[in-house]
């Protein structure tokens, strides 16, 4: 693994490790929400379900930021080809144009 490879693969586990924290902390005030609305469940009952609802969120939350990665990667990986593209055709023409200002100026000086 290259040294850019492993930098971003470090990127990206920290992002995950961001996005699940904040999913954590929705997820703990959204359990709270519910709960609260539920006057009639026992405490143990209610820390039961906000730990449910979130290994729940949580699961949703990784699926969804796998797939949203997924889907980052795959676009960074068309847009470096088209930069790529881009650059070969620029650098294509960069050239013709100086064996064209070559060969005027050559004519220019022998003519």
């Amino acid at each position: 693994m290259t040294a850019r490879e492993e930098e971003r693969a470090l990127v990206a586990e920290i992002e995950g490790h961001l996005l699940l924290a904040s999913a954590r902390e929705e997820c703990r005030a959204a359990g709270a929400r519910v709960t609260n609305r539920l006057g009639w469940l026992t405490d143990s009952q209610r820390e039961h379900l906000v730990s449910e609802l979130e290994t729940e969120y949580l699961a949703l939350s990784r699926t969804s930021w796998h797939r949203t990665a997924e889907r980052g990667e795959e676009l960074r990986r068309e847009y470096e080809a088209r930069y790529r593209m881009l650059r070969q055709r620029l650098l294509a023409g960069f050239v013709l144009f100086c064996a064209l200002l070559t060969a005027t100026t050559l004519l220019t000086l022998t003519g």
